[in-house]
């Protein structure tokens, strides 16, 4: 899933010409399938109790943060490029790796699996089940039994976000597919209208606090979506949860940092820095 946010941000960036594997509808470098294997299998000398996603988010720390690296081809494919991450394929890439261990499955084709479930509807590879927006990702994902939004203890989710989701279809010319597929429109907007008037309990920026009632609420390693009130859209940005002493802190892929890292101010500092972020949600991996 690439959220539609991430996408309006130009950079140029230089890259390191790789040769490029091309199977199928999938696309990576014969360093983006050696780099996962070996990944994989140092896991599998860690203790079995290990924490995998926030083991996985922290391996792949001070990877160079790059938008659009989905946006390459013509046509759609799963690419799978672990050397350079925005915030959507950092989350994709630690669930997929946790995924793999949980299952005990640990070949390049399982992490390529569950990469495709995990960003396509259904794991359908097209750029329309593509799961643009994350609130379609957390919806699916939890059809398939990956995923759950726990939304307690109440306490803590106090605010509810009414979607109206618009964006892609009223922003086409910032997607290069939809302007060469013109037909895609309507689907993208069938799911928007889908989205347009859910709601759903968030826990609000100002209340975020280093206390039992959140320690409750957020558990090390669990996805956060930040809710945003930017017009057309649900969230702005995703990353992973990580307490530390001083409170909750967020393992994520940074524009402003410019690679993965673990944010060295909290959670509620952080969003206070960001007028438009109102809140977060919170999913967690079954």
């Amino acid at each position: 899933m690439r959220h539609p946010f991430l996408s309006i941000i130009s950079l140029a960036v230089a890259t390191v010409m790789l040769p490029v594997v091309q199977a199928r509808a999938q696309q990576y470098t014969k360093k983006d399938s050696v780099k996962v294997v070996a990944l994989l299998n140092e896991a599998r000398q860690q203790p079995a109790d290990t924490n995998w996603m926030l083991y996985f988010a922290r391996q792949l720390t001070d990877i160079p943060y790059v938008a659009k690296t989905l946006e390459v081809n013509s046509e759609e494919q799963l690419i799978v490029n672990l050397r350079q991450l925005d915030c959507t394929t950092y989350v994709e890439t630690v669930t997929a790796l946790t995924l793999c261990m949980k299952r005990n499955r640990y070949e390049f084709s399982d992490y390529c699996r569950y990469l495709r479930l995990l960003r396509y509807r259904g794991g359908e590879v097209s750029y329309v089940n593509r799961l643009h927006y994350f609130t379609s990702w957390i919806a699916d994902k939890t059809c398939m039994g990956f995923v759950v939004e726990p939304n307690k203890p109440k306490e803590a989710f106090t605010a509810t976000q009414t979607l109206k989701i618009n964006y892609m279809s009223t922003h086409v010319k910032q997607y290069p597919m939809l302007v060469g597929h013109p037909d895609w429109v309507e689907q993208i907007s069938e799911t928007e209208q889908n989205l347009t008037g859910r709601t759903f309990p968030y826990i609000p920026k100002g209340e975020i606090a280093n206390t039992e009632v959140f320690w409750d609420a957020i558990q090390d390693g669990d996805i956060i979506a930040i809710c945003t009130n930017k017009e057309g859209l649900d969230t702005s940005h995703i990353g992973i949860a990580v307490w530390h002493v001083d409170g909750l802190h967020l393992l994520n892929a940074s524009q402003i940092h410019k690679k993965t890292i673990e944010e060295p101010m909290t959670m509620y500092n952080y969003m206070q820095k960001h007028p438009s972020q109102t809140g977060i949600r919170v999913i967690r991996l079954l």
